[in-house]
């Protein structure tokens, strides 16, 4: 509970990661990225293999963040590391994956808005580690984590490339998208009157300031960013999902969003959810943008799927969105007890 560094039990290493599919991406982000890498206690003194957690962040968060200390809150790598600390849990590897763009992030998917973020984490960030670290380079050992944006990552990267990934963990993940998003669709046109209906404009407007001093920064910020990732042109323009100016749906760009629901994808994938070997779902039951309601439809679906209830954990607790990274550790010791040793 004390506010400064903790000494691990486990190592963290450092590693820039020269990116091949993202040179030359369309925001011209980096195609350098921090990667940070986790191993046990006892990694050094053996050659046991282990499996392997990646962990990807929610929307606007980069990899520095993961240190970023609060009062009475221990960063997740410190939690993490003590779960594995007194060695009554046997180990796992940590990955912790940048995913950031000039936008706010990613989605961990590829588009011609930002960029191949979903083939730089299955093709080149999860082979380099296997590469370089004492790994057990097979799905039913690997496993990958997120809350918000991370956890929509988490839900559709096993579905996806099921030959990568055998389990994860989502903490409010991005689901149901006419209750997580259409809300804010209204909160976009009345932010976007200052600025004529134009998102370029306010986007503009944001880069030539402090950030978020204006009360729809968050709101047009989040509009651009996942229009950016969901519903961009072939030549990189983002289109919103609505009318800027009446706010009606944009039919077209409204269902490539929802192409992106995990919880429409589902029935889609329902194969690769029948193989996963373990899945964590929860959300606050206050989340303002209803995910708790929708990590229960994505439970529901990937049941009527056909995955057995007992490789599913799922909890609604009493929180809104923010601040449950205490149960980060929580899902990482479920996920460490089930990935094949």
């Amino acid at each position: 509970m004390l506010p400064w560094e903790g000494e691990l039990a486990g190592r963290i290493d450092r590693h820039t990661f020269d990116s091949a599919l993202l040179r030359g991406n369309p925001l011209g982000d980096p195609h350098e990225r921090p990667l940070w890498v986790y191993v046990p206690p006892g990694y050094d003194d053996s050659t046991t293999r282990y499996p392997t957690v990646y962990v990807i962040q929610g929307y606007t968060g980069h990899l520095s963040m993961w240190a970023n200390r609060v009062a009475y809150r221990q960063p997740f790598p410190e939690t993490a590391d003590a779960v594995f600390a007194d060695g009554t849990l046997p180990g796992c590897v940590l990955v912790f994956v940048d995913a950031w763009t000039a936008v706010g992030g990613s989605q961990f998917v590829n588009s011609p808005g930002t960029g191949e973020y979903h083939s730089y984490l299955c093709d080149e960030i999860v082979p380099w580690v296997d590469a370089h670290y004492r790994t057990i380079a097979d799905r039913e050992s690997r496993a990958i984590s997120g809350k918000s944006s991370g956890g929509f990552g988490a839900m559709i990267t096993p579905m996806l490339r099921p030959d990568v990934f055998g389990a994860l963990a989502t903490h409010a993940g991005d689901s149901l998208y006419e209750l997580s998003y259409i809300p804010d669709f209204g909160k976009a046109v009345r932010g976007l009157r200052a600025y004529d209906g134009d998102i370029q404009r306010w986007w503009d407007d944001f880069r030539s300031r402090p950030s978020f001093t204006k009360p729809d920064d968050d709101v047009l910020l989040m509009m651009l960013g996942i229009s950016a990732c969901f519903s961009a042109r072939e030549d990189g323009t983002p289109e919103l999902p609505f009318d800027p100016v009446t706010g009606v749906l944009r039919q077209e760009a409204w269902q490539r969003w929802l192409d992106w629901d995990p919880v429409r994808m589902v029935p889609k994938y329902a194969e690769a959810v029948r193989s996963l070997r373990a899945v964590w779902i929860d959300a606050g039951t206050r989340d303002e943008w209803f995910l708790d309601v929708g990590a229960e439809a994505f439970r529901a679906e990937i049941l009527t799927a056909g995955l057995p209830e007992d490789r599913v954990y799922f909890e609604l607790f009493d929180a809104t969105h923010g601040a449950i990274d205490y149960r980060y550790p929580l899902a990482l010791k479920w996920l460490a007890e089930r990935l094949k040793r």
